[in-house]
């Protein structure tokens, strides 16, 4: 039996609009680019913490990443972005529930209990060693809330139109600025995911990633900036 609902879901052309993404070839490679390097730091981060509670926001993390993908994919830019904030924000939840694993308890059993980006920043500035210095050489707390302000605006449709396609559900369709900008903020996302790792657990797991990991990470970084985060390629 129809519905009006799954009439006007039948209307959008979902495949067309995939076909039209694989078409461009750059903008397919960014997005498999940014969830190899997530997919990268989760293996080693699995295999490193793999007791540790904390680890199922690396989990998260990762399905963020897919999500993000195939909504992209489907046309769907403004829910893409949400996707994008839960990767970075599963990985801020790690760096700070790793060691808080009572705090973790209590966010699952108390709905009303959480935990903001701010504190979690104050939290390794205070205990995180280094903290400063590696986000100083990185740029990247500012670059974060740069981010994070812009990506919050687009989810709560603060600007709107933005990343919408603005009609009706039949109108879905690929738009290739869209996708263009949505594909880019996605790398960024990436990006600041790398660098929160690199600034609040790397000091402590660093040496136990394996050297092929470490190589991938490493590619492009200029050697000025290894030298600054203490980052060896062995």
């Amino acid at each position: 039996m129809s519905s009006p609902l799954i009439t006007a879901l039948n209307e959008v052309d979902w495949a067309e609009n995939i076909q039209a993404l694989s078409l461009d070839h750059e903008l397919v490679s960014e997005i498999e680019r940014g969830n190899y390097l997530l997919a990268v730091w989760a293996a080693q981060l699995e295999q490193i913490d793999s007791k540790s509670a904390a680890i199922v926001f690396v989990r998260e993390m990762q399905h963020a990443g897919h999500n993000a993908a195939c909504l992209i994919g489907l046309g769907l830019y403004k829910p893409a972005a949400a996707s994008m904030r839960a990767v970075v924000e599963c990985a801020l939840y790690y760096t700070y529930f790793k060691s808080h694993l009572m705090e973790l308890a209590t966010q699952i059993r108390e709905i009303s209990f959480y935990v903001t980006k701010a504190e979690i920043l104050e939290f390794h500035k205070v205990h995180t060693p280094e903290f400063s210095v590696r986000q100083a050489s990185l740029g990247f707390v500012s670059r974060l809330n740069r981010w994070y302000s812009r990506t919050s605006a687009i989810v709560h449709g603060q600007v709107p139109g933005v990343w919408s396609n603005g009609g009706g559900l039949a109108s879905v369709a690929f738009d290739h600025a869209a996708a263009r900008e949505a594909v880019s903020h996605f790398s960024e996302a990436v990006s600041l995911v790398q660098d929160a790792f690199l600034c609040c657990i790397a000091f402590e797991y660093w040496r136990f990633f394996e050297s092929s990991s470490k190589a991938h990470i490493l590619k492009g970084m200029q050697g000025s900036l290894k030298e600054s985060l203490k980052l060896d390629a062995a």
